[in-house]
């Protein structure tokens, strides 16, 4: 809960990268002329914000006279702004001190609530997460407690991971064409937060990141509140424009290029062989580190599955590439199980910065991991074929009930990234929680406001009935009639 006075942290003043500058406040706002009273419309975003995690807490809003020149509006309406941001717990001034973001007493960050999961009977889109089979995972219990009750006798503390797991995770990407031994593994607590070890390891706010666009919301919202500077280069339906990749490395000089080459995440693209290539030369020329998220790499549905994006360097050449992984897609996310490949030098680094955080992941999770990565050439082309079910449902549902929607059939991943045709993606999400459907619109997919208004993703990752009820659903609600501007409505957490 927010505490009535200003955090310790807050009142460091002198501290610039805890202060939220008019011009990047601004433009993560709606235009104040659009609706009235302008002062209620502007607090109203600026809380959704805070909410959303896009406004970090204990940060210092602009001035209110910078504010309202960044807006174009008078300083008495941005001073009503902060004044019911105050009023309603959102924010919190001291003399001298500036105004503060504040989380209100009992409300709850929407990233918290998010990840609980729905509380009633609507039909979740918003995640592409599937679930374990319950009996997949009772065999796995029975394999592993003998081996549980070995650990017991130790400290159970593993801060690299346990190493027959570093090992199993080794072997799997030395099959896959990459040779890796398990020095060169860090056993984390999924993927996202081998990729936020890295950041905290690499990199200091202001240093600049190469991130697709669309990208993954939640790594995108690592970068800001690592406070990194995001420059972004498309991907489209047809995939990456690699001279704009290159022409980025090369001018930007980014320190961090993030990529999702295995399909990629909402768009489901594949990328090339060739193109793999020309970005690491391109990257090891600019002297920037990869990190490629294969998170989705094992979900091929029409195709073979990918060999690793490092095995495309040259002999030597991994030195400045992390790849990242976890179990979350293609098994369970509950088994918060994740890992990353690097030089074993640079492994044992991020050991050391993980440390200060859990020490080291849990063993009964480690051990489960290992019973089903084991088991994988038997549990995974099931799973694979469930998707492509599934997949093939949620297009015939779409093609029936609103045929004018377009989208390109990925070759793998567990979802459409699909054209509405017209900018109402976020109104008929909005519209869709009234008949009983959480979905997110594209725009969280967003590098920058204001954009994939048009699309949204939906995934495959629910059975093919539950996919043409929500569906039909989605359908009956378009027909009420939407508008571009009907909502504010803004994302909270997907996966």
């Amino acid at each position: 809960m927010a505490d009535s006075n200003p955090s310790p942290r807050a009142d460091r003043v002198g501290r610039t990268d805890r202060t939220l500058g008019s011009r990047q406040l601004a433009a993560m706002l709606p235009d104040p002329a659009g609706a009235r009273p302008a002062y209620r419309h502007l607090a109203q975003a600026i809380s959704e914000l805070i909410l959303d995690g896009r406004i970090a807490l204990h940060v210092k809003l602009p001035a209110e006279r910078e504010l309202a020149t960044a807006l174009s509006t008078s300083r008495a309406t941005i001073t009503a702004v902060y004044d019911l941001l105050r009023e309603s717990g959102y924010a919190h001034s001291r003399q001298g001190s500036g105004t503060w973001t504040a989380l209100p007493e009992g409300r709850t960050p929407r990233g918290v609530t998010r990840l609980l999961g729905p509380q009633d009977t609507a039909i979740d889109l918003a995640r592409a997460a599937p679930g374990l089979p319950e009996q997949t995972l009772i065999d796995a219990l029975v394999q592993v407690t003998p081996q549980l009750a070995e650990h017991a006798h130790t400290p159970g503390y593993h801060p690299y991971g346990l190493p027959e797991l570093r090992a199993a995770i080794a072997g799997r990407f030395t099959q896959r064409g990459l040779a890796t031994v398990p020095e060169q593994i860090l056993v984390t607590s999924g993927a996202q937060h081998a990729l936020t070890l890295v950041m905290g390891l690499l990199f200091r706010p202001g240093d600049r990141v190469m991130v697709e666009n669309p990208s993954y919301p939640n790594a995108l919202e690592a970068m800001r509140r690592a406070r990194l500077r995001t420059v972004s280069v498309p991907v489209t339906d047809t995939g990456w424009d690699i001279e704009i990749i290159e022409s980025t490395l090369r001018q930007a000089v980014p320190q961090l290029a993030y990529l999702m080459p295995d399909f990629h995440n909402p768009t489901g693209c594949l990328m090339p062989e060739h193109e793999r290539v020309r970005i690491l030369r391109a990257a090891q020329r600019s002297g920037a580190w990869l990190v490629i998220d294969e998170t989705l790499a094992d979900l091929a549905l029409d195709v073979p599955a990918p060999p690793p994006f490092a095995s495309h360097a040259a002999p030597g050449g991994t030195g400045q590439v992390i790849t990242i992984g976890s179990m979350s897609k293609t098994h369970w996310g509950g088994l918060r199980i994740g890992w990353l490949r690097a030089p074993a030098r640079l492994v044992t680094e991020l050991a050391g910065q993980r440390v200060a955080t859990d020490m080291g992941g849990s063993v009964l999770d480690q051990l489960l991991a290992l019973a089903l990565l084991a088991r994988s050439g038997e549990l995974l082309p099931p799973r694979l074929e469930q998707m492509r079910l599934q997949r093939a449902a949620l297009a015939e549902a779409l093609t029936e009930h609103i045929p004018r929607w377009t989208w390109q059939p990925p070759p793998g991943g567990l979802s459409l990234w699909v054209d509405l045709g017209e900018p109402v993606a976020s109104a008929l999400a909005e519209r869709a929680m009234d008949y009983g459907v959480r979905i997110e619109s594209g725009a969280y997919f967003a590098t920058d406001p204001g954009i994939f208004e048009q699309r949204l993703r939906i995934p495959y990752t629910t059975p093919p009935d539950t996919l043409r009820e929500a569906v039909r659903r989605i359908a009956t609600a378009l027909a009420d009639g939407l508008s571009p501007s009907s909502t504010t409505r803004r994302p909270h957490w997907v996966a």
